[in-house]
């Protein structure tokens, strides 16, 4: 979902999140051998108009992936139109130059959230965020309106910064209102505390050859990289800073590869998969300036133009 255009307005909106302290902690979970507080929920990017064009229209797409092309109503009354990969616990979004009303629409621009998985992951990240730079977390609720005009709570998040370049990442925790939303299709709580990833997301994956998101691989400016980065160790993902600059964060299931560009060469690189099952032989899907490369196995990747 879309939340970059929030920090725009995100004083109007803005909250508190119950069981934040402001005490700092001094590493990530992960980091120190224990299990993160968030984990990779989804990312998304802004692609030429011809391979997004390409991808709503793909007939393989919807059989290789729980494919949607759905408009959602967020906070404020905004909008966005995506193409949607869903699987078990992770998805990705995709749009086109012009899909999202100014720079956010701009080529090249993306944006990721980590979730907590538990019931008040999310207040301890932010608790730790100062130990890693971020004295002034900013927390936002965000909403969605399924048709009737009323907003129902969706999710607390936190940003650490409000200015951007063409990426910002969040932290999110479902609400408990939205899971008890009948038209959210969520499915119940596997125990006491459960906000995840598997109750939000359907089944639907289960019949396509898609599970999961196993990597992702953007450029970002160096200056959108700095402010994601703490979020990252907060939330207790391992990070490991490359030669270049750049960072390869990693939650367990999934890792996230983030260059330091300049702005021009910003974007979505690569999307690895987990799939369902085995394919015996490789198959090589070429959908707009991209290609998805699935099997042999049971794995997947998508290479996007301009990736390197």
């Amino acid at each position: 979902m879309l939340l970059r255009g929030m920090l725009r307005v995100i004083m109007i909106f803005a909250v508190a999140l119950t069981g934040v302290s402001g005490a700092g902690a001094t590493a990530g979970a992960a980091e120190s051998g224990g299990e993160p507080l968030l984990y990779f929920n989804h990312a998304y990017g802004v692609l030429d108009r011809e391979t997004a064009d390409a991808i709503e229209d793909s007939a393989y797409l919807r059989e290789f992936a729980n494919f949607q092309v759905r408009t959602t109503t967020g906070a404020d009354g905004q909008t966005w139109t995506g193409r949607y990969l869903m699987g078990r616990e992770t998805y990705v979004e995709l749009f086109g130059v012009g899909d999202l009303a100014g720079p956010d629409g701009t080529l090249g621009a993306g944006g990721l959230g980590v979730s907590a998985e538990r019931a008040g992951d999310l207040a301890k990240a932010v608790d730790r965020l100062p130990s890693f730079g971020v004295a002034e977390p900013v927390l936002f609720q965000q909403t969605r309106d399924f048709g009737d005009g009323v907003p129902v709570p969706w999710f607390d998040a936190v940003f650490t910064d409000t200015q951007y370049d063409a990426f910002g990442a969040w932290g999110m925790e479902y609400r408990p209102e939205y899971f008890a939303d009948p038209r959210g299709n969520t499915e119940p709580a596997s125990g006491a505390g459960d906000v995840g990833r598997e109750r939000y997301l359907s089944d639907d994956y289960g019949s396509r050859l898609m599970r999961d998101v196993t990597s992702i691989h953007l450029g970002v400016t160096q200056g959108d990289l700095a402010d994601t980065v703490p979020l990252l160790r907060a939330g207790g993902f391992a990070v490991r800073v490359l030669a270049d600059g750049g960072v390869v964060a990693d939650d367990g299931m999934t890792k996230v590869r983030l260059d330091a560009v300049p702005r021009e060469r910003a974007g979505l690189r690569h999307i690895g998969f987990a799939l369902n099952r085995a394919v015996p032989e490789q198959r090589v899907e070429r959908i707009g300036d991209s290609a998805l490369v699935v099997g042999p196995g049971a794995r997947a990747e998508w290479t996007f133009g301009g990736a390197e």
